[in-house]
């Protein structure tokens, strides 16, 4: 018999999750008759697979050791780069600088990405190792490649769970800066239907509803103008993938060196390649219930970048 004294990094894990990880050999199959049996139990009790995990939680496991032979994980993470700028880290989360042109996630060609980044940096500095947790750091949000600002990352699964609730239940304000062709739309909230072709990686929005759209909503407000280019700050009220950008387009005004929904004449003339687009502010605030859980101690925080290099390339 093994027993597991539950640690803060797995707290609000799922027990099967955990012991996919801790008993990478033991078949699904296996572990819920194992379940059923009482071959497996939490705190001395009988337990489900959906239980979530508690720090100081007493797992016993019951099971033959060949199940324990842990698999050597292929630390993939370590192919990523070292270079991770933070804006804020405490021991649950951190706030990161994404650039432009780096994923947030790994995709399957297993190149760099923040997430492979932020992983890296907690495992040279010990605060994450693979063999013995069962939950692996997460990003909380995402953005896309050629945007550059703040993500949201977590070191635990408690904090994943109560970040991706916040920004779910849009908790968070996140507050963008662009640079906008043509004529910017006036200052205010602008409503629109949005629908996502998947295979080509391009949004549609329309002013009416139409089958399977969903609603975007998205306030702009004027910083600055020069010639025909507008410094816009955008605040996201919905949070749909590519939702400022297609929705400026829509409206007129498409982010300078957008290469899906821009003008490709002002792209080439201002030799811009990539969005200028930056999520530069994220501020915190949260309801009763959120103040109730363990991220309660970010409301009212503000994490803010200092302006992209674009502001001074071109209204400076």
């Amino acid at each position: 018999m093994r027993e597991i004294i539950i640690d803060a990094r797995d707290s609000g894990t799922r027990l099967n999750r955990y012991l996919a990880r801790v008993a990478a050999k033991l078949p699904a199959s296996l572990m819920y008759k194992y379940l059923r049996e009482k071959r497996i139990k939490l705190n001395g009790r009988r337990c489900e697979a959906s239980a979530r995990l508690a720090e100081g939680d007493i797992l016993q496991l019951y099971i033959d050791e060949e199940f324990f032979e842990l698999q050597r994980l292929q630390r993939d993470f370590m192919r990523s780069s070292h270079r991770l700028s933070i804006i804020y880290e405490d021991e649950n989360m951190a706030a990161l600088y994404k650039p432009a042109g780096l994923l947030s996630h790994g995709d399957k060609s297993g190149g760099d990405a923040l997430l492979g980044r932020f992983t890296r940096y907690l495992y040279e500095k010990g605060e994450y190792e693979p063999e013995s947790s069962a939950f692996a750091p997460a990003v909380c949000n995402r953005l896309d490649r050629g945007t550059e600002g703040i993500v949201l990352a977590a070191k635990n699964a408690a904090a994943a769970a109560a970040l991706g609730d916040i920004i779910k239940r849009r908790l968070v304000r996140k507050l963008y800066l662009c640079v906008c062709c043509g004529e910017p739309p006036k200052d205010g909230v602008y409503t629109a239907y949005m629908k996502k072709d998947g295979k080509r990686n391009l949004s549609a929005v329309r002013r009416e509803m139409f089958e399977g759209a969903r609603e975007i909503t998205t306030g702009f407000r004027t910083l600055g103008r020069k010639g025909n280019l507008t410094l816009l700050e955008a605040s996201l009220i919905t949070g749909r993938p590519h939702q400022i950008r297609a929705h400026l387009s829509f409206l007129g005004a498409p982010v300078l060196g957008d290469q899906k929904y821009g003008n490709a004449k002002l792209n080439a003339k201002y030799g811009e390649r990539s969005q200028l687009l930056c999520a530069y502010s994220v501020s915190f605030r949260l309801d009763e219930q959120a103040l109730a859980g363990p991220a309660a101690y970010l409301d009212g925080r503000t994490f803010s970048l200092k302006e992209p290099g674009f502001v001074n390339k071109y209204f400076k």
